[in-house]
């Protein structure tokens, strides 16, 4: 039963408005000029797509093919693992992906965050996705599994910081324990 039905109405039964088996009548309100004023401006935002662009957060337009820059925090946990390879293979993992901005690590899980650019959020997903497990040989990572994966836009990851939301900024930068 949906939340605020018929449940609430205080036992179920019709309305004392109504007769039983008389439907409701439904009326319509008019949309207002906040319907109206959204509604253009996202067929503006679709035509704009059409074009090749989006409007970035400031509203200026921007192509739309451009790279953006996506904040990851990607999050993996699995058997236990002596602290000190965990730590080597993030390390290395810094090393082979530059952008890593910082790791925490205990023996069962670890969790990375950098930045990736990519053209839309979905792009910066799949690459983050793949991250863990095509690093895993090479960084010798342990055969954990990802559990939790965020992509925030750059101008997200800011007003969170603003709003006192979110995690603090990557600092130190490197590779800490929890």
């Amino acid at each position: 039963m949906r939340p605020g039905a018929a449940g609430s109405r205080g036992g179920g039964g019709p309305s004392p408005s109504r007769a039983p088996g008389e439907e409701r009548t439904l009326t319509s309100v008019a949309a207002g000029d906040r319907y109206e004023r959204e509604h253009r401006e996202h067929e503006g935002a679709e035509r704009g797509r059409e074009h090749g662009t989006r409007r970035a957060h400031d509203g200026r337009p921007e192509p739309a093919d451009q790279p953006r820059l996506w904040h990851i925090t990607l999050r993996v946990s699995g058997a236990g693992t002596p602290l000190q390879e965990v730590r080597r293979g993030l390390e290395q993992l810094a090393h082979d992906h530059p952008f890593l901005l910082t790791s925490r690590y205990a023996d069962d899980h670890a969790e990375i965050r950098y930045w990736e650019e990519a053209r839309d959020l979905h792009d910066a997903a799949a690459v983050a996705l793949r991250l863990w497990g095509e690093h895993r040989q090479s960084a010798q990572l342990p055969p954990w599994e990802i559990v939790g994966l965020e992509v925030i836009d750059r101008e997200t990851y800011h007003q969170r910081l603003a709003e006192g939301y979110g995690p603090p900024p990557a600092t130190p930068i490197g590779v800490h324990p929890f």
